[in-house]
């Protein structure tokens, strides 16, 4: 009978358990109800709101608004260049001040750092092209743009002559000259590539300046290793062929070597196993070290790095002439040797364009730098009154980088912006630009943004400011920063979409390994 008591009162206890707790829940419940959908409305919120600007800006940019045509009584300003000065000129620039003029033998903006990736297909090559004429169809009032070379330039007469650009032989264009007059110049051509005089580079290297440059790379890549798999050939030539050079130890040669272990590791040992164990990679650098403008930690690290990835990177060493199927260096003790290799990428410089030697003879007296156009802290060409130079062409005491060319284009832009609305509040036509310019602005001042290298295996290094001093970072966590960054730094959200879709099926499908 107690037995039987004690279950009952067992079951009673349970019972009244189950009931405290079930009231407990429904008192919670309307506390914490409010809360889980306050939280959702937030994220569908966040979620309707992106889409929609996301949405808003696909049309806007599939369907710009009209624009104004050009004004016979507004200044004529002509930019020389689609690169990272011009561009971002042009992105800041309201033309309602202007009748604006883009000349250049290339018809988009190509966002450079991301080029090496686009050398083995981590990357489509259109994914980094920006096409000029939709930026330009943006602006307030039409801008012209000549797909062109400048090819002369009559400062005194304000004169420029262009040469109509043709690639093909098939096509049909006039090659005559063609004159346009400026009221303003500015100059945004950017360099070419340094060969140091080098013998056999010209003919036998390739480049990694340029699109086509990193198709060129490509082809030959493939060229080498299908060559390669031919069972007719010497060992030795077969070593040959699988030996992969870069001269030039800066970002971009770094960048070359790390993504070409990438699609060598990722991809080439997949398709092609026993060639791909026999492929080498070798980096020469003149200097003491690579990447001479990052912390020694992060030198370092990337020689570390590459010395596990089996790249092997020669310093103190100079390429004293590059032949059709090997090239010979100075060895650090003074002996030279004679070196085999399959595909050679020069990646070390970039000297003057033709037409910036064409001006700087306009103005002989002042301009004595054969690097390119002296330029004071305006970043007016010395000498005239009426041309700026911006980007890689100009001497302006900061290194040829893609931040200062657009930190310089922005900074030119908003000045001229500036003082053509004052001109305008001031109700005057004819207005002595560079000295508004010295008189309401101050000097062009560079802020470093710090410095992003990619250096394969998914790890890149980053050299950043901080306040007064710089941090350094290198790993896998930093490669994420790097594609955050880059994506990010990316000319319009189309690049952006593009980029990361490449990346995304670069992880599920691989790189494509077509010759083309």
């Amino acid at each position: 009978m107690f037995s039987s008591s004690r279950v009952r009162f067992s079951r009673v206890a349970s019972s009244y358990v189950q009931r405290m707790a079930m009231s407990t829940l429904k008192e919670e419940a309307p506390k914490r109800t409010p809360r889980l959908r306050t939280l959702k409305r937030v994220i569908y919120g966040t979620a309707l709101v992106g889409a929609t600007y996301t949405g808003w800006s696909m049309y806007r940019n599939r369907n710009p608004a009209e624009q104004m045509a050009f004004d016979p009584s507004k200044k004529t300003l002509v930019l020389l260049g689609t690169g990272w000065g011009s561009t971002t000129m042009l992105k800041n620039l309201d033309t309602d001040h202007y009748n604006v003029v883009v000349v250049s033998p290339r018809n988009y903006f190509l966002f450079t750092p991301l080029l090496p990736s686009c050398t083995v297909g981590t990357i489509e090559n259109r994914s980094i092209m920006e096409p000029v004429r939709l930026l330009m169809r943006h602006k307030s009032r039409e801008v012209k743009f000549y797909e062109a070379e400048c090819t002369d330039i009559d400062a005194e007469r304000k004169e420029l002559t262009l040469v109509r650009r043709v690639d093909s032989e098939d096509s049909k264009g006039d090659r005559q000259p063609v004159k346009i007059n400026y009221d303003y110049l500015v100059v945004g051509v950017g360099g070419t590539v340094n060969t140091f005089g080098t013998p056999g580079v010209e003919e036998n290297a390739c480049f990694l300046k340029e699109m086509g440059d990193a198709r060129k790379i490509r082809r030959r890549l493939m060229d080498s290793i299908e060559s390669a798999a031919f069972d007719d050939i010497s060992e030795a030539e077969r070593e040959r062929l699988l030996h992969m050079v870069v001269v030039g130890g800066g970002p971009t040669g770094i960048e070359y070597a790390g993504e070409l272990h990438d699609f060598l590791q990722d991809d080439l040992s997949q398709w092609y196993p026993e060639l791909a164990k026999k492929i080498q990679i070798t980096l020469i650098e003149a200097l003491p070290n690579v990447l001479p403008a990052f912390d020694k930690k992060l030198i370092d690290y990337t020689q570390s790095t590459f010395k596990e990835n089996q790249i092997t990177i020669l310093t103190r060493t100079m390429v004293k002439e590059v032949k059709e199927k090997s090239f010979i260096v100075q060895n650090p003790d003074g002996t030279r040797s004679d070196i085999p290799y399959g595909l050679l990428v020069w990646a070390t410089g970039i000297k003057a364009q033709p037409v910036v030697d064409r001006i700087r003879t306009q103005f002989a007296n002042v301009q004595t730098n054969g690097r390119g156009l002296l330029v004071d802290e305006y970043l007016r060409v010395k000498g005239s009154r009426d041309i700026w130079a911006v980007g890689d062409c100009a001497l302006s005491g900061y290194a040829p980088l893609a931040q200062v060319a657009s930190q310089q284009g922005k900074w030119l832009a908003r000045r001229l912006n500036s003082l053509a609305a004052h001109a305008a509040r001031e109700d005057k036509t004819d207005v002595d630009v560079f000295s508004l310019i010295e008189e309401k602005s101050r000097p062009f001042k560079y802020s470093s943004q710090g410095s992003l290298a990619y250096i394969g295996s998914e790890k890149a290094i980053a050299d950043l400011p901080f306040f007064n001093r710089n941090i350094t970072a290198g790993g896998v966590a930093t490669f994420w920063f790097w594609k955050s960054a880059y994506v990010n730094e990316l000319f319009s959200l189309r690049n952006s979409t593009l980029v990361v879709s490449d990346w995304v099926k670069r992880f599920f499908f691989g790189r494509d390994i077509s010759r083309e």
